[in-house]
């Protein structure tokens, strides 16, 4: 057999192993029977995590009553069930939003198996768990042995107890599992004591299900699955690393099937190969030249026998290759395969010595695996015969030219027959064998030798006119001339086999490439989707739609191949779902399979651009077997159109942005350069006005000159900021003259309030710029003045907790809109106020966030605790970090 190469990765495996990065991790608690400890082992395991300062929670623990179990949830935050109505009857199940919002490093999610409560986004609460893991949180849950789909009728088959809740075999690959497990007798002990069913239930499990000989065969398929998802996940590392080698430390199992009767057989018969032997097992079927000449009968024939690996929890694979043999040879040393499972029909010697045998051929050059040969059915019913590929028996045209060629070589023999002898008037007849081989294949071929040695024996050979010979040494150049007919022929089949594969890639490639030069060189987006649905529709003879988040909708038809499409509920569903997980839904998926259609989802990296759907105008697949790499194909390049796309669009905004940036700042810095100058010459001329002056003329000139001022200075500093020019002048700051000085000099901002200090006197010095420290307390006080109430109190407090000096500005105003604490912070907002107009550039808090990052200090947003919510006031927090706070070099407590 021959050996992959060493040394050079397998890309499917790189592609793996780079998709679990991000991605949570799912531990399984696996469990050879109810009772030996799984939800316990997962909450032990749980509780230590928490201890190492691991985020956990519980999603869904079932303790049934058990005590030493009720007491290991104590101390963990429990996600609460979310209640579902059905038939007049409450249902309790895991809450899957709630821990998606509440987003945990751990979850612990019980009974893996288990159906979710009709109406739930899952059938199955392991296909919430995958969505757990997409988001990145790790996950430990438990199951018992006889839930595993490919292993539910071997435990029925002894145990006389079939589970109708079951697994896919694929979500155990990926997982680590841990098996817990307890001897047979001691679990039947803790049977007995009613540690895991009720009394009367005990005794009647017991007598079943619980006895020895069962409980002991539980632990061997819990040991040899445990066994094969190490086996399974050891076969990944080898082939990310590129090593050479079957590193047989399990059984793997390979069917080759082909599109004759009894391939279901084969596929039974590997299925209990596999459970015998434990191992995985695939099947196979090689795409040789000859398919594309198969009926739908046989086409179906094969789709029929790989979905029925698919539901005994097979894997299967389609490959091309000239030649079965080499098919499966290649195969086989990809998957590092230890046993293969082939049928052999019974042919006659005269096919096989003109056809060869796969089986043996494979027996003879693959002698590291162990070959099973089965009896199948001699040939087809009538009704699943193939077609003669066209041209097999040739055409009337190419046997006219054939017989042209033996003729016009027979009339040149004819006249140089008097400087001609017998052997070159043979010679001259292997032109027309040779030609009509090359050119028409081995029947005409055949018959080009067998009319040649007619028109040599007729026209030649003594006694001339006579299809008799004399001379024995004369019957040997007829038998040469079919043994050149022969030879030739073969060599040219399998030149046109070879052929055959290279146009048939050679076609996927240029349609590909079509495809692409008709959307390389398109700019817009809307026209780029409507492109993809149409040759999507003429490629694959499928309707496609296209769907993504549109300026109305989080999910709308982007485009499609009919316009007058509309998606139903069920439909919409599955798309929202691809386009929210990036998972296939709908028809022939695992997800909301009642669509008829199938949607794909269009991903550049992590991002999900769109989700192309695909429907069968028949009521078959969306899709056929055969098709699919192709449709695979169209959705990667699809994809990698729409990125670029999008791209080209961020781009164009991004330039935009930094055309507008740039404008903004000169603007900025000219417009408060130029203002500072005659505001400047007000604030000096109102400050010399003549006492008999108007007093409260005077009041508004040094009012309104003062907020134009320290408008001014904030176009000022946002300048600043922009421009990168904030140099820090950092000393040890008291925080009681810094925030008394602040409220003296917004005394005009704070008018009509009472100010009240609460700034312990006692607050450690802290490291800042006492400059920037000034303007972030300047602005703070003049929001809380504009948005508090009239005649409302401010409140200024200091606290020093935890090693961490917090200095809060309090009023009593609108507070803060729901959701909005972070982007108050944002340049150029604007806060909701009350019904009353309120003044301001709406960078002052931006002014504040941009100091207190370049301090080191945190800034925080939220409504007053003690207030009704948004209605309340709001609170504005400065936060000095332990490192900035000024320690006694003696004792090292805050000075």
């Amino acid at each position: 057999m021959p050996a992959p190469a060493s040394g050079r990765p397998d890309p499917d495996a790189l592609l793996r192993t780079t998709a679990q990065e991000g991605a949570g991790r799912l531990k399984i608690f696996l469990g050879a029977a109810p009772g030996v400890g799984k939800t316990y082992e997962m909450l032990s395991e749980g509780a230590a995590r928490r201890r190492d300062g691991v985020d956990v929670v519980i999603g869904v623990v079932e303790t049934h009553g058990r005590v030493e179990t009720e007491a290991l949830t104590r101390g963990h935050e429990v996600i609460p069930r979310r209640a579902v109505p059905y038939e007049g009857r409450t249902l309790h199940d895991m809450d899957l939003d709630a821990i998606l919002a509440r987003a945990p490093r751990l979850v612990l999610v019980d009974e893996l198996a288990h159906t979710n409560a009709p109406g739930s986004r899952h059938a199955k609460r392991y296909q919430d768990i995958e969505e757990l893991l997409a988001a990145g949180i790790d996950v430990y849950s438990t199951v018992n042995i006889q839930h595993v789909e490919s292993l539910n009728d071997v435990v029925a088959s002894f145990t006389r107890v079939r589970v109708r809740e079951t697994v896919p075999d694929s979500i155990l690959e990926t997982a680590e599992i841990e098996v817990v497990d307890i001897p047979p007798d001691e679990l039947i002990e803790r049977l007995k004591a009613g540690k895991v069913y009720l009394p009367q239930e005990a005794t009647r499990a017991l007598g079943h299900f619980f006895s020895r000989s069962n409980l002991s065969a539980l632990r061997e398929l819990a040991l040899r699955r445990a066994a094969q998802a190490v086996d399974a996940r050891m076969l990944d590392d080898v082939r990310a690393l590129g090593l050479g080698g079957t590193w047989a430390g399990g059984d793997r199992i390979v069917v080759a099937i082909s599109e004759l009767p009894g391939a279901d057989g084969l596929i039974r018969a590997a299925k209990r190969i596999a459970d015998g032997l434990r191992g995985p097992w695939t099947t196979l079927f090689v795409e040789t030249p000859r398919a594309a000449h198969f009926t739908d009968a046989q086409h179906a024939s094969v789709a029929a026998a790989m979905t029925l690996a698919t539901q005994l929890g097979g894997a299967v694979a389609t490959v091309p290759a000239p030649t079965v043999v080499e098919g499966i040879q290649s195969f086989l040393a990809d998957s590092r395969a230890t046993q293969l499972v082939l049928g052999k029909s019974r042919r006659s010697r005269w096919f096989e010595w003109r056809h060869g045998s796969v089986v043996d051929r494979l027996i003879r050059d693959t002698p590291d695996v162990t070959v099973h040969v089965l009896p199948v059915a001699a040939e087809a019913p009538a009704g699943q015969r193939g077609a003669r590929r066209p041209g097999s028996w040739g055409t009337p045209a190419g046997y006219a030219v054939t017989s042209a060629m033996v003729a016009g070589v027979t009339a040149a023999a004819s006249a140089l027959f008097h400087v001609l002898d017998l052997g070159n008037v043979a010679l001259l007849y292997l032109l027309p064998v040779m030609a009509a081989a090359s050119l028409y294949g081995l029947r005409t071929g055949l018959y080009a030798g067998f009319a040649s040695s007619l028109a040599y024996n007729f026209f030649f050979l003594p006694p001339v006119g006579t299809l008799s010979i004399n001379n024995p040494e004369n019957i040997v150049s007829v038998f040469v001339l079919m043994g050149i007919a022969i030879a030739t022929s073969q060599l040219t089949a399998r030149v046109r086999a070879q052929a055959d594969l290279a146009a048939a890639s050679a076609r996927t490639n240029a349609t590909l490439a079509g495809f692409l030069r008709q959307i390389a060189g398109v700019t817009d987006a809307d026209r780029a989707a409507q492109m993809i649905c149409d040759d999507v529709r003429r490629l694959l003879g499928v309707q496609a739609i296209l769907l993504g988040p549109t300026a109305d909708t989080h999910l709308g038809i982007i485009a499609a191949s009919d316009p007058a499409y509309r998606l139903d509920t069920v439909d919409a569903a599955a798309a929202g779902w691809t386009l929210d997980t990036g998972q296939p839904a709908g028809k022939g998926s695992g997800t909301l399979a009642a669509s008829e259609w199938l949607f794909q989802p269009l991903k550049a990296g992590e991002r999900i651009l769109a989700v192309l759907g695909v429907a069968s105008d028949s009521a078959g697949d969306p899709v056929r077997a055969d098709q699919l790499p192709l449709l695979s194909s169209l959705i990667d390049q699809s994809a990698l159109v729409l990125e670029r796309l999008r791209l080209q669009a961020e781009m164009r905004d991004v330039d935009a942005v930094r055309t507008r940036d740039r404008l903004r700042a000169a603007l900025l810095s000219s417009v408060s350069h130029d203002l500072r100058t005659p505001l400047t010459a007000v604030i000096a001329a109102a400050d010399q006005l003549p006492a008999g002056a108007t007093p409260e003329l005077i009041a508004t000139i040094r009012a309104e000159s003062a907020r134009l001022n320290r408008f001014v200075a904030n176009l000022l500093d946002m300048a600043r900021i922009e421009a990168g020019a904030i140099r820090l002048n950092v000393e040890a700051t008291d925080l009681s003259d810094a925030v008394t000085g602040a409220a003296h000099d917004a005394r005009r901002a704070l008018e009509g309030h009472a100010v009240r200090l609460d700034v312990p006197p006692d607050l450690p010095l802290v490291r800042v710029d006492p400059q920037l420290l000034h303007h972030c307390l300047l602005n703070l006080l003049d929001n809380a003045g504009r948005y508090g109430d009239p005649g409302s109190e401010i409140v200024i407090e200091g606290r020093n907790r935890f090693g961490e000096v917090r200095l809060a500005v309090l009023d009593r105003g609108p507070g803060l809109p729901p959701g909005q604490e972070a982007a108050v912070f944002e340049t150029f907002t604007r806060l909701a106020g009350s019904d009353r107009a309120i003044g301001g550039t709406g960078l002052g808090l931006a002014i504040v966030k941009a100091f207190a990052d370049a301090m080191g200090m945190g800034v925080e947003a939220a409504n007053r605790p003690d207030g009704d919510g948004a209605g309340g006031g709001a609170r504005f927090t400065l936060t000095f970090p332990p490192a900035l706070i000024v320690r006694d070099p003696s004792t090292g407590n805050p000075d």
